[in-house]
């Protein structure tokens, strides 16, 4: 399928959706304090971003989000690789890793707001709990899915270790790596957002949060939608650092050589 159709026949879905929403809230069949009509909906996002205040909301999110993601993705990377490479140390702290990894990260946000206060790095710290285990595990996989003859080739050849871990790690690993960077962005949201909803003066979360104090339905959907464009836009930079750092791999519809 072409993918003019695959957009046309996805625009045409949403106009569907969105009509059928506005026509049943019109008609009353659809509660209007609980589901508020697109139209009043779109008129709450255009009021905001018309607002120059509304973007220091914006920013803050953003700087919680970013320095969560790039906290956690070095963290995360570092680990994995580090495991990956030391099966013995790796064995030895399965449990204990185990089991941090089971608790429940949102019981973690009130820890983080006694011990760094209200300010951005109480949501930092949410943010890199969130996601680092996404991006640990993958990066642990990643290495160790590396084929063994190709490993055994390169020390043949004389590599050293860097060596190994520049050709042959991290390239072997990019794929599961970009994944959890893909998966996980959602998360680092989530994370900033949570944290601003347990105390904070600003931020997208903090507006839907106060909108959700006046049962404002309309603020409530309005924050929904910019956080979802907001991951949206982050997705695509995450398309093109893809592309350009994985340019052996074939696109969908194409066939691996021979």
């Amino acid at each position: 399928m072409q993918a003019i159709n695959v957009r046309l026949i996805q625009i045409t879905l949403l106009a569907v959706i969105l009509g059928a929403w506005q026509v049943g809230v019109t008609s009353g069949v659809i509660d209007r304090f609980f589901f508020p009509a697109p139209y009043d909906i779109v008129n709450q996002v255009v009021s905001w971003v018309s607002d120059p205040g509304f973007y220091k909301h914006v920013g803050i999110t953003l700087s919680e989000t970013v320095l969560g993601y790039l906290i956690r993705t070095g963290l995360g990377v570092a680990a994995g690789v580090w495991l990956g490479l030391s099966p013995s140390i790796s064995r030895v702290l399965d449990p204990f890793i185990k089991a941090v990894n089971a608790i429940p990260r949102v019981v973690l946000a009130p820890i983080f707001v006694l011990w760094l206060g209200l300010g951005l790095w109480s949501k930092v710290a949410l943010a890199v709990t969130l996601v680092f285990f996404v991006t640990f595990f993958n990066a642990l996989q990643g290495v160790r899915e590396v084929n063994p003859v190709v490993l055994s080739n390169t020390r043949i050849l004389g590599a050293r270790r860097s060596e190994l871990l520049r050709h042959v790690y991290f390239p072997a690993a990019a794929t599961w790596i970009l994944s959890s960077l893909r998966t996980s962005v959602g998360f680092a949201v989530v994370g900033a957002i949570i944290g601003e909803y347990l105390g904070a003066s600003a931020g997208l979360g903090y507006l839907i949060a106060r909108s959700e104090g006046n049962f404002d339905a309309v603020g409530v959907f309005g924050g929904i939608i910019i956080l979802a464009v907001f991951v949206l836009i982050i997705d695509l930079f995450l398309d093109v650092a893809e592309k350009r750092l994985i340019t052996w791999k074939p696109r969908p519809g194409e066939e691996r050589p021979a």
